[in-house]
């Protein structure tokens, strides 16, 4: 089970089209026990980047075999 303070990877891209499947997230509040999240992602010089608030379904915990990749984030507005 994934709890508060765990990095996640996004599954899929989310609706609005800026945050992508692979993305990587921390959980920093857990909705309903579990049926949702809020996700704080960073850039990587360490500013939030989004926050967002992403159904289970759409992502999964961080393994020891996933590798870290940089792209640049689609700015809003």
């Amino acid at each position: 089970m994934l709890a508060e303070h765990d990095r996640i990877v996004l599954t899929e891209d989310l609706r609005d089209g800026r945050l992508k499947g692979g993305d990587v997230g921390t959980i920093v509040h857990v909705h309903r026990d579990g049926e949702a999240f809020e996700v704080e992602f960073l850039a990587l010089d360490g500013n939030t980047a989004a926050v967002a608030t992403v159904p289970a379904s759409r992502l999964r915990p961080v393994t020891g075999t996933d590798l870290t990749h940089a792209r640049v984030l689609k700015k809003v507005g």
